[in-house]
């Protein structure tokens, strides 16, 4: 039937329901039915029935993992897809893997976090003024999303960025992946993002304004926290705070 709402399974759900999505609590709970892409939906419920050994007992979450922060928040991280054995079985972004323990442990030494550990959805975790995100919301084989599959999830975190749009200040990008799958969903949106765009770089900033008023948001590039590059001292600890604080600092969670 014409107008009718299209199945989670069809590729063309998220760009539908997500613009129907009034606050962040209804476009989190449409994110976790979304079935739109094959291949994941097939990867993150195969990682669920076959656990790592280290848990064996768990019950995986093996669904998309929404955004997890307030709704009102100043800060946005967005980083790039949920591990198969992390936030694919814990359902929150983040947590339950080395990426999130350095994430949440930088968060937490800036007073944004309730807690230096993020283990499971249910821990009592809160972020202050800070909201995780990304642009792949299902655990994707290799860590690597199809360039379909990025696109077809996009339509989620236009309609959480419009959402946040109002109070946003600061947008921290963790890995190139994201800023790559970022700055052009922005400028889609009306954000003016400049030509050419900003190449990705840890530390590379660039003020966008947001098509709203004088309004302008930093978007600001990070090295992904993954195990590789933390062991690698590609990204170190100190790197890391650093850039997370002047993200604070511009979204004024932070003095200076």
């Amino acid at each position: 039937m014409r107008g009718e709402r299209p199945m989670t399974e069809a590729s063309g759900f998220p760009a539908v329901t997500a613009p129907e999505a009034m606050t962040i609590s209804a476009l989190d709970a449409a994110v976790t039915t979304c079935r739109a892409c094959p291949r994941l939906v097939a990867w993150r419920e195969e990682a669920g029935r076959i656990k790592r050994a280290a848990f064996r007992d768990w019950d995986y979450w093996a669904r998309p993992i929404p955004g997890f922060g307030p709704p009102d928040a100043r800060l946005a991280i967005v980083g790039l897809a949920p591990a198969a054995h992390g936030g694919n079985r814990t359902g929150r972004a983040f947590t339950g893997d080395p990426s999130g323990d350095a994430l949440y442990r930088a968060l937490y030494d800036l007073g944004l976090a309730s807690q230096p550990t993020s283990t499971h959805a249910g821990d009592g975790l809160e972020l202050y003024g800070v909201r995780i995100t990304m642009p792949v919301h299902c655990a994707p084989p290799d860590n690597r999303p199809s360039t379909a599959e990025r696109d077809t999830c996009r339509p989620w975190l236009t309609r959480e960025l419009e959402l946040l749009r109002p109070g946003l200040r600061a947008i921290v990008v963790l890995g190139g992946f994201g800023w790559q799958a970022l700055l052009p969903l922005l400028a889609d949106a009306g954000w003016r993002v400049p030509r050419p765009r900003p190449a990705f770089g840890h530390g590379v900033e660039a003020l966008i304004p947001t098509g709203e008023g004088e309004q302008e948001v930093h978007v600001i590039g990070c090295y992904h926290p993954s195990q590789r590059n933390m062991f690698t001292r590609t990204l170190t600890p100190a790197m890391l705070h650093e850039v997370l604080g002047r993200g604070a600092e511009v979204a004024g969670l932070r003095a200076g």
